[in-house]
């Protein structure tokens, strides 16, 4: 094995899954720590083909699909409680007889990737962002177009590709692809380096991360933390945009003290500022002259 050799991690997921949404904070730090070392593949492996036929006997969900909102919305906020990161159940609705699946969220995914690839991570993140955090219907065809335009996306292109249908043949090979690993449950991921691989569970820390990379690629890879200081939080923000208090703490290794001390700093300098977001919120960069692609939608 050569040190040159691609270092790929493979996340199965789908938008609006929630323990999805809580591993946001390690893959953040694997994307910071890492950085080009490290390439991110999603996979998109369609939580729920129809909610109406969909049962999770573990947390009592699926039937119904008003009523599996409040199932779902439940669940959500008790899985907030552990990853710690924002959910929003006021005015909670996924479902509907509109939209009774989650693959539109899934297939928009792909339709971000094949029009710009290096605005699809940017997508997937408004994408759980506004089913997480904001109650946004992020099923219906209207919500997903406006979330393409706030991430910058060409709206044209965009709506192409879920038009033509190469969108949906894109997702149904992330499909296959799911089934091919044995994948039954999100996230999942698997670590690729030369001919060795390793499979992940649910919501792995980075820790566990870091150990497999390790073994996999013995030692290969160099993860370059960043630095524990105002402007090492205000870069990440303004590069890699808003993010909750527990992916900061997760991704500079900060306690609660002193990430509320830094960022305290930084609002009284005007330079950041706290938005509220369901039980929890985010922290983002403020102050005129920001890049439009930093500027949190409203």
């Amino acid at each position: 094995m050569k040190a040159q050799d691609p270092l790929e991690l493979l996340a199965f997921t789908d938008p609006v899954c929630t323990w999805c949404w809580g591993s946001e904070p390690v893959l953040r730090k694997l994307r910071r720590w890492y950085g080009d070392q490290l390439h991110i593949r999603y996979l998109m492996g369609g939580l729920v083909e129809d909610i109406r036929t969909f049962y999770d006997r573990a947390n009592a969900i699926g039937g119904d699909p008003e009523l599996a909102n409040g199932q779902v919305a439940r669940h959500w906020l008790e899985a907030s409680a552990r990853h710690r990161m924002p959910v929003q159940t006021h005015g909670f609705r996924l479902f509907s007889a509109e939209a009774p699946s989650t693959y539109p969220q899934n297939v928009a995914y792909k339709a971000a990737e094949l029009t710009q690839p290096g605005l699809a991570h940017r997508y997937l993140r408004r994408l759980r962002e506004a089913s997480a955090a904001e109650a946004r219907e992020t099923g219906l065809f209207g919500v997903l177009i406006e979330l393409a335009d706030e991430v910058g996306l060409d709206r044209s292109t965009f709506v192409r590709h879920l038009d033509d249908g190469s969108a949906e043949r894109a997702f149904r090979a992330d499909l296959e692809t799911t089934r091919r690993y044995g994948v039954r449950s999100f996230p999942t991921f698997v670590l690729r380096y030369a001919d060795e691989a390793a499979k992940l569970h649910g919501c792995p820390t980075f820790p566990v991360m870091r150990a497999t990379i390790e073994r996999l690629s013995g030692r290969a890879f160099e993860p370059r933390p960043p630095a524990h200081d105002p402007q090492a939080l205000l870069d990440f923000l303004l590069v890699d945009g808003r993010a909750a208090p527990v992916e900061l703490a997760t991704v500079f290794d900060l306690d609660g003290d002193t990430l509320d001390r830094l960022l305290a700093d930084l609002a009284r300098e005007g330079r950041t500022k706290c938005v509220p977001a369901g039980n929890g919120c985010f922290w983002e960069a403020a102050g005129p002259g920001l890049p439009a692609e930093t500027r949190t939608p409203a």
